[in-house]
């Protein structure tokens, strides 16, 4: 049995966001918009800083290390709840 506690996916963008902004790297517009569940591990996404090509900036790594962090971090200690639609 998991120990891990459920949660909606609303509920855990207000917690990954507030980390986010708590983070000595955070950047103005970093922000969790989504997350998605693949196995054990949460998936965050959100805005990556493209130039006008979709090509990586310098601070397009700042924000995958961050979702990377939050992965790692939450997904600990979080699930997200079954939904039936």
């Amino acid at each position: 049995m998991s120990s891990k506690k459920a949660i909606s996916e609303f509920e855990l963008l207000l917690i990954a966001n507030q980390v986010i902004q708590e983070q000595d790297n955070y950047m103005e517009g970093m922000r969790a918009t989504s997350v998605i569940e693949k196995g054990e591990v949460l998936i965050f996404k959100g805005e990556y800083f493209l130039d006008e090509q979709g090509l990586p900036t310098e601070n397009t790594t700042a924000v995958f290390n961050m979702f990377k962090y939050l992965a790692h971090h939450l997904s600990k200690e979080f699930t997200l709840e079954n939904t039936t639609r």
